[in-house]
């Protein structure tokens, strides 16, 4: 990706420093108590070095660590020297300090960003470290006394011993090289997902203001279609009143209290489709993913939900469609609210909850308010696939029940399926 050239694990923090601090120290102890061990047992003979040659060695090999993702490449230098002069110096340490160069080598591969520099470093320290095996080597070969001569082996003593050391150094050096490289590649591909979740993310942000201004203008239109009803009719009963009034009074006082209640609704509706432009209660609001779209403004009510029951049969679901309550008339806003939730509701019953799934459609009338409810018992066969919907129409449902001053619920049933359900105030 693009912004990987420019991408950098280094500087590390505090953490990782202290992480590293720790790491010199057991390796500063273990150094000297191995160091201890190979001096009793003699390792070298009378030629090892003096006791505070191996203690400086000591403090060589295992310092730099401290300050391996710091200075990584530096390190591995300074490790690579101090791992040479250990063996050249006769300091009787031969376990050890592979441990400190193998893991100065790493962490160049692992750490450094620049990885042309990382690709040289690592080529010098690990050609340094061959030509000084193969000079070992080649002087070896000049002592004839340095290994028995075995004239019926297979091959010559020193020459297997030579090619064991080669091989040795290949795949412990390769090792440190495999190790560092894919490291890095690891952690490349973390940064890279990382990116890409941030990028998700805001873009889901994105998405739901969008989805929340898009559904935000639908049902304005939708109250502006109910209000413009109002104003029509309030127009048609005025001019209807100053025709008669001189001829039907009564005729009259009827049309002006039509004109009347009809101009109360109205203002009432204004003052619903004000409350859904508003934006300040937008961090209280459930954010979602998206809107479905619509055909355009909505007329539908109440009095329309039943057929939504008879869709959904038809579809293959059997439905119960229940009326509780005495049916009144009601806020044209919250009829219109009322079947847009259904519809969406049963939409989600037809879309995830399976084929063959129970659905139950009902329609409360409380004193206050009204209630829409859809379930489903979620046995449909493909039920179990489709539980993770994309989420649009939640938003939807959510908006439009906040613009009459509602309530909503929708969510899993603890015994199975889905619950939408709607409280819409009616007073």
């Amino acid at each position: 990706m693009g912004t990987t050239a420019e991408w950098s694990r280094l500087p590390v923090g505090r953490r990782e420093l202290r992480q590293d601090a720790l790491l010199a120290v057991v390796l500063g102890v273990g150094l000297a108590i191995t160091t201890t061990l190979y001096t009793s047992a003699g390792t070298y003979a009378d030629d090892q070095a003096a006791w505070w040659v191996s203690a400086l060695m000591i403090v060589a090999n295992a310092a730099p660590i401290a300050f391996r993702r710091r200075w990584p490449m530096t390190v591995a230098v300074v490790s690579a020297l101090a791992f040479a002069a250990t063996q050249i110096l006769h300091v009787p340490e031969v376990f050890l300090v592979n441990f400190t160069l193998f893991i100065a080598l790493y962490t160049v591969g692992a750490w450094c960003s620049d990885r042309v520099r990382a690709e040289v470093v690592r080529w010098v320290v690990i050609g340094g470290m061959f030509a000084w095996l193969f000079v070992a080597i080649v002087f070896g070969w000049a002592v004839p006394t340095a290994l028995p001569n075995d004239h019926d082996a297979l091959i010559p003593p020193y020459i297997a011993f030579s090619l064991l050391n080669v091989v040795i150094n290949v795949i412990y050096f390769g090792a440190a090289w495999y190790a560092g490289n894919r490291a890095w590649a690891s952690a490349v591909a973390k940064h890279e997902l990382d990116d890409r979740t941030a990028e998700l993310a805001a873009e889901r942000e994105r998405s739901a203001a969008q989805a929340v201004t898009i559904e935000r203008v639908r049902i304005a239109r939708e109250l502006h279609d109910v209000v413009a009803h109002h104003v029509s009719l309030m127009g048609v009963q005025a001019g209807a009143a100053r025709r008669v009034i001189d001829r039907d009074p009564a005729q009259a006082t009827t049309s002006l209290g039509v004109v009347e209640e009809s101009a109360r609704t109205a203002v009432e509706e204004l003052r619903r489709m004000l409350g859904t432009l508003r934006s300040a209660d937008d961090a209280d609001r459930p954010a979602g993913t998206g809107v479905r779209e619509g055909d355009g403004p909505s007329t539908e009510g109440l009095g329309r939900i039943g057929e939504l029951a008879d869709a959904a049969r038809t579809a293959g679901h059997p439905t119960e469609y229940v009326v509780v309550g005495e049916a009144r008339a009601v806020p044209p806003t919250v009829s219109a609210v009322a079947y847009r939730i259904a519809q969406e509701a049963v939409t989600n019953v037809l879309k995830h909850a399976g084929p063959t799934a129970r659905a139950d459609v009902r329609v409360r009338y409380l004193t206050d308010g009204v209630e829409v409810e859809v379930t489903d018992d979620g046995h449909g066969e493909r039920a179990a696939a489709n539980t993770t919907g994309s989420g649009l129409g939640h938003v939807g449902m959510r908006e439009r029940v906040a613009a009459v001053g509602g309530r909503i619920e929708i969510g899993p049933r603890a015994r199975g399926g889905w619950l939408v359900r709607a409280w819409l105030p009616t007073t």
